[in-house]
């Protein structure tokens, strides 16, 4: 029996970008990116895991605009034409760097990588890769929750906010289900933005437990017994999970976290970027912006601009070092709490962005591997878990209100509330109150009318993504996030006027639905007030 347990979860989500009016998008790599880098490494690690019989347990949230994408016909033959033209590319870059030892290895990692990337999407899961999670999932060994709607940032809906929250959950909820045949266990609030009271909505959607960030359980009332290392139950009975910053800090951290190591990969140095313009021009964005290609030759090295070349094996020898590392400090960890929890084994909630790994950080499936292994056969002290498995263990938990929360700079939403991004509030909250007065006023809409609200309540979702407040606090895409901010509000605020006026326009309705066509069931009367 393990003294306590380790949940690892892994946060997947991107905002929703189709562009079925571009052969080429831009921002339609992020996904194309997250696939080849993040993704489907993360498949092959479960794949050979359960393959070579493994016994683990990770969780792992699906936003739906992901998954959205990720079953979405237009985008997968995107991807196929992205993945094909990598294959190409790491060919090319063989023959290129036949003279170059240090280089051409490495130019066969990468050809194999996409090689087989494209199997696994084409071959393997069909081109659906949300197919995968539940097949991890119908295997036991992945715990898939969901996300918001559209990512949309709780603390900030304050007009009509149980109709509003209540959307964002309740669209998570219908795709989880329909995608995965059952109600979702768990949720990932975006941003891990805690409202207090938002419980009661996820609890009408069969809910049964959310995450905060250290603070927000910290500085709950009462004080909570277990600190984070327990599970506690709101009012409602749905229960709150706070994140460990230790754990955290670890991998997260700019300065002391594994990422930083020297002879890992650098993200930095990319040959879209390093190569002859002409050489490299078919295989970046079709504007001629030079963009990454995934393929990087040089390793950290240090602070220094001078870069050496990768080396896979030391690399590796590295993830396996900090894996063996994280888990001595979670055992360490679990030894120095298990004498101060009345009997119950502590629960160290450790949660990450999944683009992290592979994307950001090339190693960072590698070290995920070593460290399911290494907790399975290494060591007896701690188990892994999820928050679900473990809230069956233990037939009391205290009952605590958390507190109002965020993650992010500072803990209470100025991430997502400040000087770049302030404006856009004014306009959410006004297209809420709009959407609320024309389900209420249309309750039993048919035809093109229901076809009208519908899009509507889509163009709202999108509108409130989280990620354009973040976009443009950090200062990159700010255009294009702007302008997707725009386009929304222009799309809701013209179906708007024309039912106003009687007088909708099925072009312009069909033209909305074809280019943000997420959520077919998506049924505007839960916007609808009593």
């Amino acid at each position: 029996m393990p003294k306590g347990y380790v949940a690892l979860v892994l946060h997947a989500h991107l905002p929703f970008v189709r562009h079925p009016e571009f052969e080429d998008f831009l921002e339609e790599d992020w996904l194309f990116e997250a696939i080849t880098e993040t993704y489907i490494p993360l498949i092959r690690i479960f794949d050979k895991l359960i393959e070579d019989g493994v016994d683990f347990r990770i969780t792992v949230s699906l936003s739906p605009t992901l998954m959205s994408m990720l079953m979405d016909q237009h985008l997968q033959a995107k991807y196929l034409k992205h993945i094909d033209k990598l294959v190409e590319l790491s060919a090319k870059e063989i023959e290129r760097t036949r003279w170059e030892p240090q280089f051409n290895r490495l130019a066969h990692m990468y050809h194999y990588n996409f090689t087989e990337a494209r199997r696994v999407f084409v071959d393997q899961y069909k081109m659906n890769l949300v197919n995968a999670f539940k097949h991890f999932q119908d295997r036991g060994r992945v715990e898939v929750i969901t996300c918001c709607a559209t990512h949309g940032y709780l603390p900030m809906m304050e007009v009509e906010r149980k109709l509003s929250v209540g959307a964002q959950v309740k669209v998570a909820a219908q795709l989880y289900e329909k995608c995965f045949g059952k109600k979702p266990l768990g949720i990932w609030l975006p941003e891990c933005g805690y409202n207090p009271g938002d419980e009661e909505i996820l609890k009408k959607e069969g809910i049964k437990y959310f995450f905060v960030d250290t603070h927000g359980v910290l500085f709950g009332a009462p004080r909570p017994k277990f600190g984070v290392f327990s599970p506690y139950l709101t009012k409602s009975g749905v229960a709150v999970v706070g994140r460990d910053t230790e754990s955290s800090k670890a991998v997260w951290s700019a300065k002391e976290g594994y990422p930083g190591e020297y002879n890992y990969r650098e993200f930095y140095r990319d040959i879209g970027f390093d190569l002859d313009y002409e050489y490299i021009r078919p295989y970046i964005n079709g504007d001629g912006v030079r963009i990454n290609t995934g393929v990087k030759y040089y390793k950290i090295t240090g602070n220094t601009n001078h870069k050496e070349p990768y080396i896979p094996e030391a690399a590796r020898d590295k993830a396996a070092d900090h894996a063996g590392n994280f888990m001595f400090n979670r055992e360490k960890q679990v030894e120095y709490l298990a004498g101060s929890m009345d009997g119950r084994a502590p629960m160290i909630v450790a949660p990450y962005d999944a683009e992290l790994f592979g994307h950001w950080w090339y190693e960072g499936p590698q070290w995920l591997d070593f460290l399911i292994r290494k907790i399975r056969y290494d060591q007896n002290t701690i188990a892994l878990t999820t928050p679900g498995d473990y809230l069956k263990m233990y037939k009391k938990y205290q009952v605590l209100s958390p507190a109002a929360s965020s993650w992010g700079w500072k803990g209470y939403s100025e991430v997502w509330l400040e000087g770049s991004n302030d404006w856009l509030y004014r306009h959410y909250h006004k297209m809420v109150e709009r959407m609320v007065e024309a389900a209420t006023q249309n309750k039993s809409a048919k035809g093109l009318l229901q076809r009208a609200l519908n899009q509507m309540a889509r163009e709202l979702l999108l509108a409130q993504s989280s990620d354009w407040a973040f976009i443009m606090k950090t200062g990159s895409h700010v255009p294009y996030a702007v302008e997707r901010v725009r386009e929304h509000a222009e799309h809701f605020t013209e179906i708007y006027d024309e039912i106003k006026e009687g007088a909708l326009d099925e072009e312009y309705i069909r033209m909305c639905e074809s280019k943000y066509n997420l959520f077919p069931d998506i049924d505007y009367s839960m916007y609808s007030a009593a």
